[in-house]
């Protein structure tokens, strides 16, 4: 075999070799990363909006390269064993009261704490991981605690109070069961209000409420009226005592795995979908109690002699009690948020 033609065959191995590699890149190119994303929403709430224009968003940025798959309806679980998914790693992405993943780290809860923000724009500042330093702070134990990462927070509402009976002052809730979002701050958010707190997962709250399990519950009124809350509550009392922020997570080594491109179409992408989600909450706000008032609720403001003074003036008296000395330096940073 003459020497040139073994380097003919070595040059016609190279070239195949390369061949091979460039298909084998173009077939794993044509593959897209998939990521779960869970939450307990229907699809059609704002909370299961965002979820879906983030996902779309994504998928357009990467050309495809990453999609993004939406569980909406707890259809992977009850709110706490999605967020412990996401800390082990087989949900990628979860979205949920603050609250409700104190299961994950429990000072998070402090961020739904009762009557604490003066405004949306506070809101979304103190719940926002590049313009507040407690949350910053925060975000940073949970990665290295739980492997979990705050993404991005946006505006889901102000909570009010639902029932069967008409409220107008804590002294009207003594005995009553109202049910709760299973975490502390909640629980004292409800009992401070005058009631028995119930811890009912959100899945099923409204067997709850039919069954007599539970009396009442608590929410905005985007979620009132996608859940169809008043084909088992009479009474929707605009209490205002929580004006919440929903953190959207991502399991951490989901996270480092995406390529600084990936990263900064992440960042970029999550800016848009909380100021889009956030706008569309308050657009919607005055259309959904009117909805329920076209629906045959009862709604009860302060005009109709709603005391939400004296349910303030309860429910801090046991949120100091339980949390002021643990989370009085977070309650400050927040308080400085400009």
């Amino acid at each position: 075999m003459s020497k040139k033609f073994l380097v003919f065959l070595m040059v016609v191995s190279l070239v195949g070799l390369l061949f091979g590699a460039g298909q084998s890149d173009k077939a794993s190119a044509a593959k897209p990363l998939v990521m779960r994303y869970a939450h307990m929403n229907p699809a059609s709430s704002p909370n299961g909006l965002q979820a879906q224009y983030f996902a779309d968003r994504i998928a357009e940025r990467t050309d495809g390269a990453i999609k993004i798959e939406v569980y909406p309806n707890s259809q992977l679980g009850s709110i706490t064993e999605m967020a412990e998914a996401v800390s082990m790693g087989s949900i990628a992405m979860h979205h949920n009261t603050y609250g409700g993943l104190q299961p994950l780290l429990d000072e998070l809860g402090l961020f739904d704490t009762p009557y604490l923000y003066r405004d949306v724009d506070h809101l979304l500042k103190a719940t926002d991981p590049e313009t507040s330093p407690a949350l910053a702070e925060l975000n940073e134990k949970l990665i290295k605690t739980r492997g979990v990462r705050i993404l991005y927070s946006f505006y889901f509402g102000t909570r009010e109070l639902t029932a069967n009976f008409p409220v107008y002052a804590p002294k009207d809730l003594a005995g009553k069961k109202i049910r709760a979002i299973p975490s502390a701050i909640y629980l004292a958010a409800v009992e401070g209000m005058g009631a028995v707190a119930v811890p009912i997962d959100w899945a099923e709250v409204p067997v709850a409420l039919s069954t007599g399990v539970a009396d009442g519950q608590e929410n905005p009124v985007s979620t009132l009226v996608t859940s169809n809350i008043n084909e088992v509550q009479k009474y929707a009392m605009m209490t205002d005592h929580i004006m919440g922020s929903e953190p959207v997570v991502i399991n951490e080594k989901v996270w480092q795995n995406l390529s600084d491109e990936h990263k900064r179409i992440f960042t970029e992408v999550a800016r848009e979908t909380r100021d889009w989600a956030s706008n569309y909450v308050l657009e919607t706000e005055a259309q959904d109690i009117q909805t329920l008032k076209d629906r045959g609720m009862t709604i009860i403001t302060t005009a109709d002699g709603l005391k939400v003074d004296e349910f303030r003036t309860s429910v801090m008296k046991v949120v100091n009690e339980r949390f002021g000395k643990a989370w009085g330096k977070y309650y400050e940073m927040i308080a400085a948020v400009k």
